[in-house]
């Protein structure tokens, strides 16, 4: 028995699959064995009429979604003759002029005691999921956990906390989001679900919407919320209910604050709880002691959107699980579905089946008009790559690139198994070849060649050779909110000289004098004279910065208006750190910091980049600059093209330097909060100053986005550094790395190696 050529799509573990777009998965293997082929039969059509939408059934046979036609309201603009013409402001944001608002906020009600254990579990699980969540509580602990916006009352009655909380909601965010959704911290909340159903309910009109309980006695039809399984409020209902709450807490009496809260809506507002509107049903589960959730199976619990009540954080994290792996199955059964229903609408096409590429549902490879449009493929095997980013033919697999290759690899063996057993099992022996390259319209595409050992039923055992070929599918495309930022922001420019640096100060000045001052960029320069002990005790004889202290005072003299600052420093090892701890004390909060070196060629577009990308409270720029290589080695005796003065030529005699992190954006209040962090391990080593750059202390002791990308527009000429042993041994040995790998590329090295080995032989 022979097996012929398969094709199977990548199937990646569970992290990933959540990430995937439409169409990524349950084509996982298609086969043709040499006696014949084996059809599947199509999956039978899911929920009988119901639609599974978005982790849920939903009826939708007689439901009707209650959209609300909203008309615009005109406002006229009267300009009063008796007062003065004053400038409109316009707002910063077009939804704020046009009052538009979120959709959803979450309040989550917790205590002092339950803050740290189950708050942190509800934060950690569902909390991102919604666009703003609050933690309201009625005493704040005394170590508020972290990541967590947490509103203390001061006050740990539980009414009076749904009192504060209420008018909280109303006064601080009533104007921002449409509806607010209230849960206990001992409920496990359906985030998407919750999320789903907002999203199909109109924003006009009063809802108090959860699981409808009875009073105490039950002698009223009126219910209300029980808060364990949460409830939604509308904004609207919530500006009703404003002016009345202060009589509510004088008149209403009650123990159970969601009691409490049902009480004042239905006395003053009329408004009783509901468990179902506009065909939309909010579902809920209570949870018996001692379950299991991992065996629950009943269709009550697969479709709750709240679970309650949850005991303890390890159950919390237990019933995540269980959900996401619900969600993932009815993910899964959606795919296979629209899958079945391409691959038979495929048939009324012109192209008939063939025209359903596969895998289904994911676009179809991209095809090249022109041999300029063909997309390499790159080959591999278990241990090497044979496309180098450095150009060289052959370079060892490591890092990212072999834990993707070993997971490529088991994938396509996990597959062929699952889809195989119990009839044949597969082993691998080996690679045999790879081949891969990514398609901007599909994803990531690999062939394997596969050295396998097919064992059967019956022991016997065979080693065949086959080529296997697989997808990474695109996932969807996420826009991640930024905050706003301007290209008006002051940029403070930081440029520390030492002894060694002062010749290329001249070149610095120049391009600052040419790309800031004469184009009046909002620019300032402060230099950092740094020196050594032996040097500080002799300025008042020789000073070695005399000179480029002359060359400021030119630039001064030429422009009235500037002042160039600078500070002098003395120490033995000039380490970042250091350095930044003296200026950041002589700025304010608010400064936006540009760490330069004297090699640093400072232009508008870099200027521009770095206000952009430095984003306070939220993101630090470490740029990568462009080096160019030596020109004695790249040119030797040939003079450069007049073509690489344009930039786009002079990119390519050079390269991108990952081991210098001398450039960087920042503001001052995120190094100071960084610096803050760091105090308690200086105690401990007072040389952790000495081995540690800017870079270090953000990514080590600060929470926010260290963005570190390529710059095209930071280049850098070629010039051989001096490395100070006196630094930590790893930022001395990028210092000697970054020294090597800015001398040539490798064919320009080999060159000249071939012609001095030409030269010496004759």
């Amino acid at each position: 028995m022979r097996l012929s050529s398969f094709l199977a799509v990548f199937r990646p573990a569970l992290p990933l699959i959540l990430g995937l777009s439409l169409g990524c998965s349950l084509s996982l293997l298609m086969v043709s064995w040499t006696q014949g082929e084996t059809d599947e039969a199509c999956g039978d059509e899911l929920g009988n009429g119901r639609l599974i939408h978005s982790g849920h059934i939903r009826d939708v046979q007689n439901g009707q979604d209650g959209n609300e036609d909203f008309q615009p309201r005109v406002v006229p603009y009267h300009k009063d003759p008796n007062k003065p013409h004053k400038k409109v402001l316009r707002t910063r944001y077009i939804h704020t002029e046009l009052g538009i608002r979120e959709r959803l906020l979450v309040g989550i009600l917790s205590s002092r005691a339950t803050l740290n254990t189950l708050g942190v579990a509800v934060n950690k699980t569902v909390a991102h999921h919604f666009h703003c969540t609050f933690f309201f509580t009625g005493l704040r602990s005394t170590k508020a956990p972290h990541g967590m916006a947490v509103v203390a009352h001061g006050d740990d009655r539980p009414v009076w906390l749904m009192y504060e909380t209420i008018r909280h909601l109303h006064q601080h965010h009533g104007n921002e989001y449409d509806w607010f959704y209230l849960a206990q911290d001992d409920a496990y909340t359906q985030a998407e679900r919750v999320v789903e159903l907002v999203n199909h309910l109109s924003a006009g009109q009063d809802m108090y919407m959860g699981r409808a309980e009875e009073f105490i006695g039950g002698e009223e039809r009126a219910r209300y919320c029980h808060g364990g399984y949460g409830y939604l409020l509308s904004r609207s209902l919530l500006a009703r209910l404003q002016p009345h709450l202060d009589s509510c807490r004088n008149d209403i009496l009650s123990v159970r604050p969601d009691e409490w809260l049902g009480r004042c809506i239905i006395d003053y507002l009329g408004l009783s709880c509901v468990e179902k509107h506009q065909e939309m049903t909010y579902r809920y589960f209570e949870l018996q002691k001692n379950v299991d959730p991992e065996r629950e199976d009943s269709a009550q619990f697969k479709n709750a959107f709240a679970v309650h009540p949850v005991s303890e954080p390890a159950l919390m994290y237990r019933l995540h699980k269980r959900y996401n792996q619900i969600e993932l199955d009815w993910t899964y059964a959606q795919i296979q579905q629209l899958q079945n229903q391409i691959n038979n609408i495929s048939e009324l096409t012109p192209e008939g089946k063939a025209g359903a590429t596969w895998p289904i549902g994911i676009n179809p490879p991209f095809r090249p008009k022109t041999r300029f449009e063909v997309i390499n493929w790159e080959y591999f095997t278990e241990e090497h790559i044979y496309s180098c980013a450095d150009s060289s033919p052959k370079c060892e697999l490591r890092g990212a690139d072999r834990a993707d290759v070993n997971s490529v690899l088991e994938t396509a063996v996990g597959s062929l198994n699952e889809r195989y057993q119990p009839q044949l099992r597969f082993r691998k022996r080996r690679l045999l070849n790879g081949y891969r390259r990514f398609d901007p319209t599909r994803g990531m595409e690999y062939v394997l060649d596969l050295a396998l050992e097919a064992l059967t039923q019956k022991g016997h055992s065979q080693v065949i050779a086959k080529r296997v070929s697989l997808l990474k599918p695109l996932s969807a495309v996420e826009i991640i909110p930024m905050p706003y930022v301007t290209e008006a922001t002051r940029v403070q420019v930081i440029l520390p000289v030492t002894a060694h640096d002062q010749d290329f100060v001249g070149n610095f000045l120049d391009m600052y004098v040419m790309n800031a001052l004469d184009t009046h960029d909002n620019a300032l320069l402060t230099f950092l004279f740094v020196y050594d002990p032996f040097d500080a005790q002799r300025v008042s004889q020789t000073d070695v910065f005399a000179g480029v202290k002359a060359m400021i005072g030119e630039v001064e003299k030429r422009y009235g208006d500037v002042k160039i600052p600078w500070i002098s420093v003395k120490t033995e090892v000039p380490s970042q750190v250091k350095l930044m701890d003296i200026i950041s004390k002589k700025h304010p909060v608010d400064t936006l910091f540009l760490l330069a070196s004297v090699w640093t060629e400072v232009n508008a577009d870099f200027l521009n980049r770095c206000r952009m990308n430095a984003i306070s409270n939220w993101q630090v720029f470490f740029p990568i600059h462009f080096q160019e290589y030596s020109p004695s080695l790249v040119y030797r005796d040939q003079q450069p093209s007049a073509a690489s003065s344009f930039a786009s030529e002079a990119l390519r005699d050079g390269h991108f330097d990952r081991h210098v992190f001398e450039e960087a954006c920042f503001y001052n209040a995120d190094y100071m909060a960084a610096r803050t962090k760091m105090a308690a391990d200086i105690l401990d080593n007072d040389e952790l100053l000495e081995s540690m750059d800017v870079y270090e202390i953000f990514v080590r002791y600060s929470g926010l986005h260290v963005f570190r990308a390529v710059e095209p527009a930071l280049v850098q000429k070629y010039v051989h550094r001096e490395c100070n042993p006196r630094f930590s041994e790893d930022i001395y040995h990028r210092c000697v790395l970054s020294n090597l790998e800015g001398l040539a590329s490798r064919s320009h090295l080999a060159m000249a190696l071939f012609e001095q080995e030409q030269a010496n032989s004759t």
